[in-house]
C-alpha cells in the first residue's frame, strides 16, 4: 500500500497490544512517552526503549503523537523559556533516534473534548459523542466557569439546567470525568485544575493565542531543519471555541495563515479529518489540497451530526467526510511527492477512534476512549480497501 498504515499505541500498559497492532496490518506505529511530564525532556534512552519494543514487535516508530506544548508555551507565561528549550531538545533527541515526525497541539488548557464516551449506536456498538447540551452543563453547573452563560442563548441555558438537573450524582461524575480526566500523560486532572488553568489562560484571545503559535514555530522549526525533522499540528477537537478560550486550527482559512505564518517545510500539518469535520460547514476534500503540500500525517476518520450541534464518531466511510475522493486527494499528493524525489513520498496514516464493538464490548472500558482494537481493525481494513481500489483505478504507476 502506498500510505504507511499506523496504529497509536500508548505505551507497555495499553491493552490493545503490539502484537494485535501488527496482526491488524500495521507497518508503523504512532506513539509518545507519556510517562513523562508536559514540558520535560525526552531523554535518548527512553525514546530507544520505546523504540525498541516496537521493533522488537516488527514494526517501527514513525510518528511521535504527541509531543506536548506545556501550557506555558501556550500562554508565553511561567516557565516557558525553559520549557521551550526543553523541547528544542527533545527534537535533536527523537531525531537522533531516527525519528523525524513530531504531532503536537495547540489547544489551551484541555486537549480534545467529548461528552459521552460509550454513545450507544443502533447497532449496539459504542462511540465517542460531542453533545453541545452535555458539555453546558458540565461548565455552567458542575465546572461553573465564571461568565460561561454567556456563550449561551436563554434557550441553551434552560435545556442544560434540565438536563444537569436531571443527573444523578454518579452521572454526574461521569460526564466530568470524561470531559476532564481522559488523557494518557495528564491523569488525576479536578476541577480545581482547570479552573487553574482557564485563569491562567485568561488573557488569550484567537489573535493573542496565533501570535504565541507563531513565536512558537519560529522556535522550533528551526531546529527540525537542521534534524530533517517536521512539526505536524493537530486540528482543534472540536473545532470551534471551548471553555471560553480561542481555539485556531479549525477552518481552510487557519490552514492558510499556519502556513503563511511560517512559511518552510517544517511547519507542517497531521490532517485529521474527523476533528476538521466536527465544523459541519468544513470542506475537508478542499482543505486537504489547500494543506497537502505540508501534510506531514494523516489520520482518517469520520463524524455523524444531528444538525443540533452535537455529532458522534461514525464508521470510517460513513458520516460527513467524502473519504473515496479525500484517500484520492492523499495518493495524488504522493504521486506528486515521488515524481518529485521527496523522501516523504509515503504519508503515514493511521485510522482514528473506532467503535467500541464484538468482543471488546465485553472487556473493561478501554483505559483510552476511541482506541480499541477491532474498531480500529475494522476501520483500518475499510481505508486498506478503499486505498487499494482508487490505487489501482486511478494510480496505477504508484502500485
Amino acid at each position: 500500500m502506498i500510505m504507511q498504515e499506523c496504529m497509536r499505541y500508548y505505551g507497555p500498559g495499553d491493552m490493545v497490544s503490539l502484537s494485535d497492532i501488527r496482526q491488524a496490518g500495521c507497518e508503523g506505529v504512532v506513539s509518545s512517552l507519556h510517562q513523562i511530564a508536559y514540558g520535560e525532556v525526552w531523554p535518548v534512552e527512553e525514546i530507544r526503549k520505546r523504540q525498541k519494543q516496537i521493533a522488537d514487535a516488527g514494526m517501527v516508530w514513525s510518528v511521535v503523537e504527541s509531543l506536548p506544548v506545556h501550557d506555558d508555551i501556550k500562554n508565553r507565561t511561567g516557565a516557558f523559556r525553559k520549557y521551550l528549550e526543553n523541547y528544542k531538545i527533545s527534537i535533536r533527541n527523537l531525531a537522533e533516534c531516527g525519528i523525524h515526525v513530531i504531532t503536537y497541539n495547540f489547544m489551551p488548557v484541555l486537549d480534545w473534548i467529548r461528552t459521552d464516551l460509550e454513545y450507544q449506536l443502533p447497532d449496539g456498538s459504542k462511540a465517542l459523542y460531542f453533545n453541545r447540551t452535555e458539555f453546558a452543563a458540565f461548565e455552567l453547573f458542575v465546572l461553573r466557569r465564571v461568565d460561561a452563560e454567556k456563550d449561551y442563548t436563554p434557550a441553551e441555558f434552560a435545556a442544560a439546567k434540565r438536563y444537569f438537573d436531571a443527573l444523578s450524582s454518579e452521572r454526574r461524575a461521569v460526564l466530568e470525568r470524561n470531559i476532564i480526566d481522559n488523557f494518557p500523560g495528564f491523569k488525576g486532572v479536578t476541577l480545581a485544575t482547570i479552573r487553574e488553568a482557564l485563569a491562567r489562560a485568561g488573557a488569550l484571545t484567537d489573535e493573542v493565542l496565533r501570535e504565541h503559535l507563531r513565536l512558537f514555530l519560529e522556535e522550533v522549526t528551526p531546529v527540525c531543519l537542521e534534524c530533517g525533522s517536521i512539526m505536524t499540528i493537530h486540528p482543534d477537537d472540536p473545532p470551534f471555541p471551548i471553555l471560553g478560550l480561542p481555539r485556531i486550527f479549525s477552518t481552510i482559512d487557519d490552514i492558510e495563515t499556519l502556513l503563511r505564518m511560517v512559511d518552510n517545510p517544517a511547519n507542517g500539518i497531521c490532517f485529521c479529518s474527523g476533528s476538521f469535520s466536527g465544523r459541519r460547514e468544513n470542506d475537508i476534500v478542499a482543505m486537504f489540497r489547500k494543506a497537502a503540500p505540508r501534510v506531514g500525517f494523516v489520520h482518517l476518520r469520520s463524524t455523524a451530526h444531528d444538525g443540533k450541534g452535537n455529532f458522534y464518531e461514525a464508521n470510517h466511510l460513513e458520516g460527513v467526510v467524502d473519504m473515496y475522493h479525500l484517500v484520492k486527494e492523499i495518493l495524488a499528493e504522493s504521486q506528486r511527492r515521488k515524481e518529485a524525489g521527496r523522501a516523504d513520498w509515503r504519508i503515514p496514516m493511521r485510522p482514528d477512534h473506532g467503535h467500541t464493538m464484538l468482543d471488546d464490548l465485553r472487556k473493561p472500558m478501554c483505559a483510552n476512549p476511541g482506541y480499541t482494537a477491532i474498531g480500529r481493525m475494522k476501520g483500518l481494513a475499510e481505508l486498506r480497501g478503499l486505498e487499494l481500489g482508487v490505487l489501482k483505478s486511478c494510480f496505477p504507476a504508484l502500485g
